[in-house]
């Protein structure tokens, strides 16, 4: 069964989704890559649903400096190579961040830079799955499904003190 909360936060309204495996997404208003309501389930109040209320209140801690990394039973669909990405993005550090490049070659393969960045770009657990943290190879702000202005929200919010252009490789 799929169902659904939408609740604020400073990013505008999140909308996070479960199954019954767990939180399979969490999208921005503007998101790009945001399914149809209709496939979205049941909208249910966040206090609902243990994992849609733990979401609600991690993400909650996150944006109040009290969180770093989340714990969450997380259920994403995806590709096997997805998977790999999204496991690899949750290997980034509060605060740091990657290049697509540097991603790739963690996975095993440094020609595979592009197809990170596709998988990177398919992420459907914003913020709790780290994608805003991979930037492009010279430090620039890549695209990002909720908009380069929340790309940049979230950078600053994990590391006030450096510019997205100070990367870590």
């Amino acid at each position: 069964m799929i169902r659904h909360s939408v609740f604020d936060s400073p990013l505008g309204p999140l909308t996070a989704v479960e199954n019954d495996a767990g939180l399979a997404a969490v999208y921005m208003a503007e998101h790009k890559r945001r399914p149809a309501w209709e496939t979205l389930g049941e909208q249910l109040p966040a206090s609902a649903s243990p994992v849609l209320a733990a979401t609600a209140e991690q993400l909650d801690e996150y944006f109040s400096h009290g969180r770093r990394e989340f714990s969450l039973p997380l259920a994403p669909a995806g590709s096997d190579f997805q998977h790999r990405v999204w496991a690899a993005l949750r290997e980034i550090p509060y605060g740091e961040l990657r290049s697509y490049g540097a991603l790739a070659t963690m996975l095993g393969d440094p020609t595979m830079a592009q197809a990170v960045g596709s998988a990177n770009g398919r992420n459907p657990i914003s913020i709790i799955v780290p994608c805003h943290r991979v930037v492009g190879s010279d430090g620039s702000l890549t695209g990002y499904a909720g908009g380069l202005e929340r790309k940049q929200f979230l950078l600053e919010l994990e590391n006030p003190s450096r510019t997205h252009t100070e990367a870590l490789f």
